[in-house]
C-alpha cells in the first residue's frame, strides 16, 4: 500500500516530467505505476487516499472466541507453565490429551496482552547495538587492526599476523608476526604504529574486534597513555570490522602466498614485510581511486588523478566520437566512514576528524 503524501509525490513527479516533455505513461513507469492507476489515483481532481485500510471486513470464522482466549491464557500463568514458552506448553497439553490452540495461536495471545516476553529463570538474549561510527576525513584519524593466523610447517601450527590499516588511506601503518597472541604484544605494535606515523597528539580512533588481545588490561592502559579511543565490533560480527577483513583476503590470495605453510618465523615475517611494501607502494588501490596508499596517505594522489582527468578530457576532445557519455570520474575520495549510519540507525555517530 501507497501512502497518500507517497501518492501527491509521485503525481507531482510525473506532472513535472509531462511538463517537461516526457510521456505520461513513461513517466508512470518510472515510479512503477501504471498510467491507469494514476488515472485512479486523481478521480475527481484530488489525490485519492487508498481505501483498503478502511473495508469492513468480517470476522474469520475459526477466531477463537473470548472464552477460549482466557482459557489460553490461564494455561500460560498457570503454576504448572508460567515458565515455560508455548513451544513447550503445547507439546505436553497435546501429551495430557488437551487442545487449546496451536502454538501460534498462544504466541499472538501471549503477544496482544503483553505476556510475550522471556520466560524462565536463564538471562534472554539482548540486541546488541550497531558499533559507533566514525569518519576520517584524512590519514591517522581511524585505523583497524585484528589478527590472523600464518600457517606454520606442520598441520595445527600458526603464526599469528598482527596488522593495522589506515582506514582514509588503506596503508598498512604497522604490522608484526608472532607465535602468540596477547594483549602486551599488541600494545607494543601500536605504540610503534603511532611513533611511526608520528600523530600521537591527533584525534585517532583504534577499531577491532572482541578478542582478548584487543581487550586486554595491557591493552586498554597503553590507548588511554596514547590518547587514543577503542572502538570495537559486535561479537561475532565481522562485518563490523570490514576494512581488516578484506586487508587479510588481500593479503592471503596473492599468488606467492605458500600454500603449504611458513616454515619458520622468520620466513613469515620476510614474507609479509615484501607483502606490505609492494600494498603500500605498488597496489592500485579501487577503493581509492587505483592509486597506491602510500600515495592517498601523503596527498600525492590529488595531482595523479588530476594528471588523468586532464588525459582523459584531452582523449575526448581529439576524437568525440568515441565516448557516449562522460568521461571516466577520476576525483579524489572523499572521507571514509567506519560501519557508517543505516536507516535503521545508530544512536551516535562521531567524526574522528
Amino acid at each position: 500500500m501507497i501512502s497518500t503524501p507517497h501518492r501527491q509525490t509521485a503525481i507531482d513527479l510525473i506532472a513535472q516530467a509531462v511538463t517537461a516533455g516526457a510521456r505520461r505513461f513513461k513517466a508512470c513507469a518510472e515510479v512503477e505505476i501504471s498510467a491507469r492507476t494514476l488515472r485512479r489515483w486523481t478521480q475527481g481532481g484530488q489525490v485519492q487516499a487508498d481505501q483498503r485500510p478502511l473495508v469492513q471486513r468480517p470476522e474469520p470464522r475459526n477466531k477463537l472466541s473470548a472464552e477460549e482466549r482466557a482459557a489460553v491464557l490461564a494455561v500460560c500463568n498457570s503454576e504448572k507453565f508460567a515458565s515455560l514458552p508455548p513451544s513447550q506448553i503445547v507439546p505436553k497439553l497435546a501429551d495430557q490429551g488437551q487442545y487449546l490452540a496451536s502454538e501460534s495461536s498462544f504466541y499472538r495471545i501471549l503477544r496482544a496482552h503483553g505476556q510475550q516476553q522471556h520466560r524462565g529463570r536463564a538471562r534472554p538474549g539482548t540486541r546488541r547495538k550497531p558499533p559507533t561510527s566514525y569518519r576520517a576525513a584524512g590519514p591517522c584519524e581511524v585505523w583497524s587492526w585484528d589478527i590472523t593466523w600464518m600457517p606454520g610447517p606442520v598441520a595445527g601450527m600458526f603464526f599469528y599476523l598482527y596488522l593495522i590499516v589506515d582506514i582514509f588511506s588503506r596503508k598498512i601503518v604497522g604490522w608484526e608476526v608472532h607465535e602468540r597472541e596477547t594483549a602486551e604484544l599488541a600494545a607494543t605494535l601500536i605504540r610503534k604504529a603511532v611513533w611511526s606515523e608520528a600523530c600521537i597528539s591527533r584525534p585517532l580512533v583504534l577499531h577491532a574486534d572482541n578478542g582478548s588481545p584487543m581487550k586486554g588490561a595491557t591493552m586498554k592502559v597503553t590507548l588511554e597513555k596514547l590518547g587514543i579511543a577503542a572502538s570495537y565490533s559486535r561479537p561475532r560480527v565481522s562485518n563490523d570490522n570490514p576494512f581488516s577483513e578484506a586487508l587479510f583476503r588481500t593479503c592471503k590470495y596473492r599468488p606467492d602466498w605458500p600454500a603449504k605453510g611458513f616454515a619458520t618465523k622468520a620466513d613469515a615475517q620476510a614474507w609479509v614485510k615484501s607483502f606490505a611494501n609492494w600494498y603500500n607502494d605498488e597496489h592500485l588501490h579501487s577503493a581509492i581511486r587505483f592509486v597506491t596508499p602510500n600515495m592517498r596517505h601523503g596527498g600525492q594522489d590529488r595531482d595523479a588523478l588530476a594528471n588523468r582527468t586532464i588525459l582523459y578530457a584531452n582523449a575526448r576532445a581529439q576524437k568525440p566520437e568515441r565516448w557516449s557519455g562522460k568521461t571516466r570520474n577520476w576525483q579524489t575520495v572523499g572521507a571514509v566512514w567506519l560501519n557508517p549510519e543505516r536507516e535503521t540507525g545508530v544512536p551516535e555517530i562521531r567524526d574522528a576528524a
